[in-house]
């Protein structure tokens, strides 16, 4: 035993019975059988096991050599690391997997029909494992900072379905990851008391940072048949630089905002914000930095550098998130100024964060991406041409259904032009006309509140479309409701409606 690995074994793990378990990644994974349900840690990111699933990821290759069947179901938090969801697919380890996912590898695989994908609502996941709609729940894989003598786990830097997972898994594995700040202890609020129906009890948070809880997960010790020491480093989240696109878009939020401060809609503090990960969310937050707002909250997924900006500039004065997204500079910024951010960031499970009585109670500001929406306010955010999914919905339906107020943010274009994110019909539809507020392009920003379907269809076209795209969507609804004068309330061409989506696919343009 090294030094190194002594005098971390002696601080992060203080209980006896823990210490006891102390093993290899490789051990450790054994625990793990084929077919089995595995809950893991990571929300984005932050806050992944680091060793045990690529000793998993080996154990199934090393089965698969012998023609032998090895797949899992992998449950997160949200998407999770290369180091977690990348490994696992290339080694063909996967079954299904729940309830977001953003690495290449194992989208292909999704895609291509080899992986079951199950895709609730982050609001949903740790309650309806809880309700035993998913199944056992077999092994945990937790990332923590350190065990404290009496068993209490210190979060790391992700909290995402943890609790949930620990409660509800027959065996329990640990990794101990001494790279993690070891004074990112009292910077969560874990909520013990949640209960399936009808023993349900309100939740009492009326702001955004009062906490409901305590800053430790619990565990049964029983349950804990590994520990594993590691000292690895997040994956970092890289942002590009804001463009003219996502400055444009923007600062029609910005501008849209003042108007609702000036008609008394909104408190000059503005209300709770959430924003979704991205360089357009990014930008949001960007141009709140130099917008004269003083004070304000965040009530978010994720906490992404943009908002670390903000807490160094005064504009926000705290933070509540299930995870950061920091590049990693952001989190070596975070790291050398952590006591600063005591009392200013605070992380929780996401089946607090993202509940809708939470959201709706506290009047969330929500910001999200689209990848289209349709001329009477459907949305699509998970799908490209209806069939293959980019990452999924994530929490962005627990804030749009419940919030305030929700933007979904788009450049007018892709692919140079060839795709319009403005079309007749969304080919997938993610947030209904019924939930959406509020959309957004480079070109303009329509608000949708109050609007019968065809008057939306007038703002969308005129105010989000790119011009080159404009006459032919006045041109759809101008025919839609000619050619059936009795049904015009949200008139379409039932031949046509998704006829854009069908031309790109075999012309290769919209």
């Amino acid at each position: 035993m090294t030094n190194l690995h002594g005098e971390a074994l002696m601080n992060r793990i203080e209980s006896l019975k823990l210490r006891a378990k102390v093993t290899t990644a490789r051990e450790a994974a054994t625990f793990i059988n084929h077919g089995d349900n595995v809950g893991m840690s990571g929300f984005t990111g932050a806050g992944c096991p680091k060793l045990v699933p690529a000793a998993l990821a080996q154990r199934a290759e090393e089965s698969h050599a012998r023609g032998e069947e090895f797949r899992i179901g992998l449950w997160t938090g949200a998407s999770t690391s290369p180091e977690v969801d990348g490994v696992l697919a290339r080694a063909h380890a996967i079954s299904s997997r729940l309830p977001y996912n953003s690495d290449p590898d194992l989208r292909a695989q999704i895609n291509s029909g080899e992986v079951d994908y199950i895709e609730p609502h982050l609001s949903h996941s740790a309650q309806q494992l809880r309700f035993g709609f998913y199944g056992p729940l077999n092994v945990a894989v937790i990332e923590v900072v350190a065990v404290l003598p009496d068993g209490r786990l210190v979060p790391s830097t992700s909290v995402g379905n943890n609790k949930a997972w620990l409660d509800q898994a027959d065996k329990v594995i640990l990794e101990v990851n001494s790279w993690q700040p070891r004074e990112l202890e009292g910077f969560h609020d874990i909520y013990h008391a949640m209960a399936v129906p009808p023993e349900r009890q309100p939740l009492a948070l009326t702001e955004p940072m009062q906490t409901l809880g305590d800053p430790y997960l619990r565990v049964d010790l029983d349950k804990v048949v590994a520990v594993v020491e590691t000292n690895e480093p997040d994956s970092g989240s890289e942002f590009t630089a804001p463009d003219s696109v996502s400055e444009a878009i923007a600062q029609h939020v910005l501008d849209f905002l003042a108007r609702e401060i000036e008609v008394g809609r909104m408190p000059a503090e503005l209300l709770p914000i959430q924003s979704g990960v991205g360089n357009v969310a990014n930008a949001v937050l960007h141009g709140l930095k130099s917008s004269g707002y003083r004070d304000l909250v965040a009530y978010s997924e994720v906490l992404q550098d943009g908002m670390l900006d903000l807490l160094d500039a005064g504009v926000l004065k705290a933070a509540s998130s299930v995870s950061f997204s920091l590049s990693p500079d952001g989190f070596q910024r975070f790291r050398d100024n952590i006591e600063d951010y005591r009392g200013r960031i605070l992380l929780r499970s996401e089946s607090i964060t993202n509940h809708p009585e939470i959201i709706r109670r506290l009047g969330v500001i929500a910001m999200n991406s689209m990848v289209e929406a349709d001329i009477y306010g459907n949305v699509n955010s998970t799908h490209v041409m209806g069939s293959a999914v980019i990452n999924g919905i994530g929490g962005s339906g627990d804030f749009a259904r419940n919030s305030y107020l929700n933007f979904f943010l788009s450049p007018s274009t892709a692919k140079n032009g060839a795709i319009s994110a403005i079309v007749p019909m969304v080919s997938h539809t993610d947030h209904t006309e019924h939930d959406v507020h509020v959309i957004v392009t480079e070109w303009g920003l329509a608000d949708l509140r109050g609007l019968s379907p065809i008057s939306r269809a007038k703002q969308i076209i005129e105010n989000c479309a790119h011009p080159d795209y404009r006459d032919a969507l006045r041109d759809y609804v101008e025919r839609a409701c000619k050619e059936r004068p009795h049904a015009r309330h949200t008139p379409h061409i039932l031949t046509e409606a998704l006829s854009w989506h069908q031309r790109f696919l075999e012309t290769g343009k919209m």
